[in-house]
């Protein structure tokens, strides 16, 4: 190490005052370089990305809100029977597309042809009003074509349906009694 230091400092004496003066100059401006690289730019741009990940936060935080509330809303309604749970389920249910078949605490549904937004309404609405949860899903997507739907527009000439089956777990509270 000392005689890295001792040929270093020879060879600084050697330079002439212009080349020393331009060698501190380099030095310097090395030096700013790598402090801007390791200090200064690092910060820079967290400052920069800050505005978009507070609006990522500020949806996330929006989100959690929303299922905060959702949560709460499941909480505070009031526990359905097996036999009110089932009662409203059935009425729910649109068209000859589903068909309910009860088995204990479970109802199986067959679904045929059945509209994507309906079967995600529909679902909804057990869900709400029946306290019905989804355990097993088998379903198979296909598009409905213009043939089966003569008044859709030419735009919109296909549309995802639903066939398969669902199985719904109702309340198990035994019976109302009122």
């Amino acid at each position: 190490m000392k005689t890295f230091r001792a040929q270093a400092l020879a060879r600084w004496q050697a330079l002439s005052p212009r080349e020393q003066r331009g060698v501190s100059v380099l030095g310097a401006l090395l030096g700013v370089a790598l402090f801007w690289s390791v200090a200064i730019a690092p910060a820079l741009n967290t400052l920069r990305d800050s505005d978009n990940r507070r609006a990522q936060i500020g949806q996330q935080q929006a989100q959690m809100l929303a299922l905060q509330n959702q949560a709460q809303a499941l909480q505070a309604r009031t526990p359905l029977s097996r036999d009110e749970a089932l009662r409203n389920l059935q009425s729910l249910t649109p068209s000859p597309q589903m068909q309910l078949n009860v088995q204990g605490e479970r109802v199986s549904v067959q679904l045929k042809a059945v509209p994507a937004p309906t079967l995600a309404n529909w679902l909804a609405q057990a869900r709400s009003q029946a306290q019905a949860l989804p355990v097993e899903a088998r379903l198979t997507r296909s598009n409905a074509t213009a043939a089966n739907n003569a008044s859709a527009p030419a735009a919109t000439n296909s549309a995802v349906v639903w066939d398969g089956s669902l199985v719904l777990s109702l309340p198990n509270r035994g019976t109302a009694t009122r």
